[in-house]
């Protein structure tokens, strides 16, 4: 019997994360500028770095936390969700990550097999999680392609005719990896279509403060919602894997269910962690948009680097940290575009691949500082122009072997 014949099938079938596969890529190129990876170029906030450095030799953060969290860190979310996000009747569980507080809720409310909705292009970790819980039926709608917005007639019709009704639908907003904001009117038809069908809804707002052009963001409530947030964008906590669940506190039993996951899972996150995300949020959620502001030229010199692409070609942006781009219809296998920019032009993006739209990039705009980014966009565009009048220069068979791996890596 083969290896693979004793792994589980669950995991063997989830995807390569893509993440993953473009850093091996990254540490292959030398000196190659990164557009890949969802970060953001600055760290937490001093103050509360240098309050973090009395904690260290204090026995309370050597010790298990409370699984929901430390009760600082919750009262200061509750108080935040009320004031910020206008969520009043939502309890709160903290979490290592966004994504962890994802897989929390899959296990919690899916069971094996079960249908759940997303729309395309999708977070590529979020579809992983389903995979590995083996909810195999997973209904990708599609975006409006002028807006990406989701459709929702697709979604009306879906819920409607769908046998079990689809216990989730999951949707980030704003969008990793569109960066495109679904505003409220839809947010809450979405919300409107799942209570009316019974399914859940989930939606991720780690990008809650990065809004441009004007665009507020807002959440919704509801006893079949469930949002998530996250510290490590806004206030760059990336490493320090902090995020949080905001679930309805009227739902019985999600409470208990969370907590038994939870406690199988981290047990609690980081307590050093936990607290660092409290004194940054002390700092105020200015601290944060001031910095977003910041990002809005890194925007502006990546877009004018994707314009060898056409009119047309570059979506998103409005939100998040992303751009979302079409390739020419030749380049439907995005991996190779994606390789190839690395190692001729030293500059990396991802592929819309494990998005589920072949042939297009991702292309984020939070990682570097604006003179950086300048270098980095004048590389993109170099290849872009390249590729548009040239096509891709031939690569050596060891070239292609890699190539492959990348492509086979997302699906």
């Amino acid at each position: 019997m083969g290896t693979i014949a004793r792994l589980a099938r669950r995991a063997v079938k989830t995807n390569t994360p893509i993440m993953v596969e473009i850093q091996e890529l990254v540490r292959g190129v030398p000196n190659v500028m990164s557009l890949a990876q969802g970060v953001v170029y600055w760290q937490p906030p001093k103050e509360a770095l240098e309050r973090i450095k009395d904690l260290i030799g204090e026995p309370i953060v050597s010790r298990y936390g409370a699984d929901e969290g430390i009760p600082e860190l919750r009262e200061a979310l509750l108080q935040k969700l009320r004031e910020e996000n206008k969520l009043v009747r939502s309890s709160v569980m903290v979490t290592a990550g966004a994504n962890q507080a994802f897989v929390n809720l899959v296990l919690a409310l899916c069971d094996a097999g079960d249908s759940v909705v997303m729309f395309a292009p999708y977070y590529f970790n979020a579809y992983m999680s389903f995979q590995m819980t083996d909810v195999t039926n997973i209904l990708v709608g599609p975006g409006n392609p002028v807006t990406l917005h989701p459709d929702l007639d697709w979604l009306e019709k879906t819920l409607a005719e769908t046998k079990p009704v689809p216990k989730v639908v999951s949707v980030v907003n704003p969008g990793n990896p569109s960066g495109t904001y679904i505003p409220e009117h839809l947010l809450k038809r979405i919300s409107d279509l799942c209570r009316q069908a019974g399914s859940w809804l989930i939606v991720d707002n780690t990008y809650e403060y990065f809004m441009y052009d004007g665009l507020k963001h807002t959440c919704i409530e509801g006893d079949h919602i469930v949002n998530i947030f996250s510290f490590s964008k806004a206030y760059g906590m990336m490493g320090w894997r902090v995020g949080y669940i905001a679930y309805p506190s009227e739902v019985e039993g999600l409470s208990a269910q969370l907590l038994k996951i939870q406690d199988n899972i981290p047990i609690c996150a980081s307590v050093t962690s936990q607290f660092l995300a409290l004194y940054s949020l002390e700092m105020g959620p200015e601290w944060v948009t001031e910095r977003v502001k910041e990002l809005v030229k890194n925007r502006e010199i990546l877009l004018a680097a994707l314009s060898p692409l056409g009119q047309g070609s570059v979506k998103g942006g409005e939100g998040a940290i992303y751009l979302w781009a079409k390739l020419p219809d030749e380049y439907v296998d995005d991996t190779q575009v994606v390789r190839w920019l690395a190692r001729r032009h030293g500059v990396v993006v991802i592929p819309g691949r494990p998005c589920g739209c072949p042939g297009h990039i991702r292309i984020a705009f939070g990682g570097l500082t604006e003179d950086d980014c300048k270098v980095a966009a004048a590389r993109l565009r170099r290849g872009l122009e390249e590729l548009m009048k040239d096509g891709m220069v031939q690569e050596s068979v060891n070239n292609r072997m890699v190539v492959e791996q990348l492509h086979n890596s997302t699906g």
